[in-house]
């Protein structure tokens, strides 16, 4: 099960979708359970994709490339949504792009395209889904997307949680929720690394 340029894109819609008719609430209010507000969770996320697609692009071994994406202060929910998916897309032209033997920097180990297409899905969807609660919603992702999700950067848990909603169990995996005989995680770390490596 691998996971594609392709599957961004479905996650960012899927966010998007949900959120931009919500652009005319206040984004100043906390995101879920995060210390950030929405606004900030948005530009968090903008900055986070597009420094996913500068490590493809410069394949750094030890570090991240040096420079760091904002929203514009004065921007507005709407223009800071944009932002986001903005550097959503830039990510998954970056994947489509990149040859597959492409290795760059993470914390969590030398990723591959794949890898950095996950581990964008995995900050769109879970932040998308802080800001939606943020504001009284809730994201309902692709389950086909989570489970690729699960597979890739989580596999034990894909292993483990085989008969739980993969949505639910991409959640569990990042520390947001507890489950039926799962306690709530205070600690997570994903696999970057592609798993025949």
């Amino acid at each position: 099960m691998t996971v594609s340029a392709d599957d961004l894109d479905a996650a960012l819609s899927s966010v998007v979708a949900i959120l931009r008719p919500a652009t005319g609430l206040d984004w100043s209010v906390p995101a879920g359970s995060l210390e950030w507000d929405c606004w900030h969770t948005a530009e968090h996320v903008g900055d986070c994709l597009i420094s996913f697609a500068g490590q493809l692009v410069a394949q750094p071994e030890k570090r991240f490339v040096r420079f760091m994406a904002a929203a514009d202060t004065d921007a507005s929910p709407e223009e800071v949504l944009e932002f986001a998916e903005a550097g959503g897309r830039i990510l998954a032209a970056t994947v489509r792009t990149s040859e597959p033997e492409v290795r760059a920097y993470h914390p969590t180990g030398r990723a591959d395209p794949e890898g950095f297409a996950a581990m964008g899905c995995v900050e769109a969807l879970l932040h998308g889904d802080d800001i939606a609660q943020g504001l009284g919603l809730a994201v309902d992702p692709p389950r086909d997307v989570c489970a690729r999700l699960l597979a890739r950067l989580f596999p034990d848990s894909a292993r483990d949680l085989a008969d739980v909603d993969p949505w639910a169990a991409l959640r569990w995996s990042t520390g947001r929720i507890a489950l039926p005989g799962h306690p709530q995680l205070t600690e997570w770390r994903w696999r970057a690394v592609p798993l025949g490596d």
